[in-house]
């Protein structure tokens, strides 16, 4: 180890500067900052595309747009916010804190770590390529919905979806080395005495998700080179007129899709365990209960993926399985809510801008998972599927389940990041905003959903006018209201007009699983943490 330190200590004593400092770091802080800076940026990209999609929602018969446009909006939008925002953010915080969590002094793999990070500005640069393209009339942009259905895709699909295949690729080899990284680190360079059943639950939830994610990514691979080689080179896998099924396509995408959802929320759970006790000033609840709920999710998330398909005509007894198998996730899920609460009850509670949006986290995800349980049983999912009670409802779990764990943890952490404190009063307001304008935003979507509305249309009924006026100027507040986070956080980075952190940040939290040492410089080697 002594060995590893100096060689470190070498690496450094002759500090990259400029764009070379960013271009070829393997620093996990500097690569982690990368991450979360190209996240935001994506967040504002994919975020746009959104407020063009409900700005031509606002009433019926308004075209801002034409329904071809429309539908590469909702396309992109999709595509930019899973692959583009949530997953690298979390990639983020893991290459920040779980180097830190465990007393690493960096990850595993550095040279692939930066490698892994930049794959992806090439990948995205290809997908919005082929939007602005669009937008200067040179061709179409990706047009199937973010899910890509076969023969939308294959059959139909512009030329511009090749681009979005090889897009595709690059992001999944991206997210297998950052997986691998994660693995190897967690394994290989706990400092001494941090056993497994020590280590910060965040530190676990990102073990498990770095194990989903190079079991199911290969999945993707595969199934966009099958589409590739139906598009390009004559076979049919998806083809009904050449022998091969439409719906093989969607068996093999929800296989990867399902655990998919839950790469982009288990990290979350991970962010919450770390924020609510701090807040409480008690230790977790339950914390082998966390750990083990979290493992059995993990599972689960393999045998669930025909739930997204029961309107494709399914044997009875196989509707059944993955009914049962559905239900059956709310029971580790509710574990973790249970815990959660019980670490509050008659804590020393306080509401800084981090618990502010771990406590909306647990309250909106589980109206989210609500949902998702009215999903699961079948004769009512024949009623709901392809309507807005659906986007309903995966919104409520990736906007104010993902988007809120990421928010709650730019919080939290900032201040360790660069040793100062955010401005407290504009956290708040940041926080109000979002969570009143984000439930005006998508809690309406419930109803027109159960009143009959489908998903994905440019156009609709005089009946779901109101609703979907509301949901339009929610979405136009939310949108306007992360500037404000954008503004506090170059603020806090700048540190002009912000106190400084202290080593013990947040008061009265002392010996809670870890501690961490002073802010340190980007290129410091940072001291193990303290293993209560």
């Amino acid at each position: 180890m002594s060995a590893v330190i100096e060689e470190h200590h070498d690496d450094h004593d002759h500090k990259p500067t400029g764009i070379g400092r960013w271009l070829f770091s393997t620093n996990h802080k500097d690569i982690g900052t990368m991450y979360l800076w190209f996240s935001f940026t994506m967040l504002f990209i994919g975020g746009t595309l959104a407020l063009v999609i409900r700005a031509e929602l606002f009433q019926p018969g308004l075209q801002f747009i034409d329904p071809e446009m429309f539908n590469q909006m909702t396309t992109l939008h999709g595509l930019i916010m899973v692959f583009g925002v949530i997953m690298p953010a979390f990639v983020g915080l893991a290459n920040w804190m779980v180097p830190l969590m465990i007393g690493a002094p960096d990850m595993a793999l550095p040279r692939m770590n930066n490698w892994s990070f930049w794959l992806l500005p090439g990948a995205f640069g290809l997908l919005i390529a082929s939007l602005i393209m669009s937008l200067m009339g040179m061709g179409s942009a990706p047009n199937f919905g973010w899910t890509f259905y076969a023969p939308l895709s294959t059959t139909y699909g512009p030329d511009s979806t090749d681009f979005f295949i090889f897009s595709v690729h690059m992001m999944g080899i991206s997210s297998i080395m950052g997986a691998i990284n994660i693995i190897a680190t967690i394994i290989n360079m706990r400092a001494p005495g941090m056993t497994y059943m020590k280590m910060p639950i965040f530190v676990w939830t990102w073990f498990i998700t770095a194990y989903l994610l190079i079991a199911v990514m290969p999945v993707l691979a595969g199934v966009v080179t099958m589409m590739l080689t139906d598009r390009n080179f004559g076979t049919s896998f998806f083809s009904a007129a050449g022998g091969g099924d439409p719906v093989l396509f969607q068996h093999v995408f929800w296989f990867f899709g399902h655990p998919e959802v839950y790469i982009m929320i288990l990290p979350s759970f991970g962010i919450i365990s770390q924020i609510v006790p701090t807040f409480s000033r008690k230790k977790i609840f339950g914390y082998s209960s966390m750990v083990y709920a979290t493992s059995s999710i993990a599972f689960l998330s393999f045998i669930v993926w025909a739930h997204h398909m029961f309107t494709t005509g399914m044997p009875v007894a196989t509707e059944l399985f993955f009914m049962y198998a559905t239900m059956l996730i709310a029971v580790p899920t509710g574990v973790k809510v249970f815990n959660w609460v019980s670490t509050m009850w008659q804590g020393s509670l306080t509401f800084e801008t981090p618990m502010l949006f771990a406590i909306a986290f647990i309250f909106l995800f589980t109206i989210g998972g609500f949902t998702g349980l009215m999903l699961a049983i079948v004769p009512a999912d024949f009623q709901y599927h392809d309507t807005y009670f659906v986007v309903a409802h995966f919104h409520y779990v990736l906007v104010t389940g993902a988007l809120y764990g990421i928010f709650a943890a730019v919080y939290f952490w900032i201040p360790k990041w660069t040793g100062n404190m955010y401005d407290e009063s504009l956290g708040k307001w940041h926080f109000w905003v979002s969570t009143i304008s984000v439930n005006v935003l998508f809690f309406p979507m419930h109803f027109v959903g159960l009143a009959g509305m489908p998903r994905r249309i440019p156009d609709y009924n005089m009946q779901f006018a109101e609703f979907n006026q509301i949901a339009s100027i929610g979405a136009f507040v939310f949108g306007f209201a992360q500037l404000i986070l954008l503004y506090n956080v170059i603020k806090t980075i700048r540190g002009k007009s912000t106190e400084k952190a202290t080593d013990q940040v947040w008061e009265g939290a002392e010996g809670l699983e870890w501690t961490l040492p002073s802010p340190a410089p980007f290129h410091s080697f940072t001291t193990p943490p303290t293993v209560k």
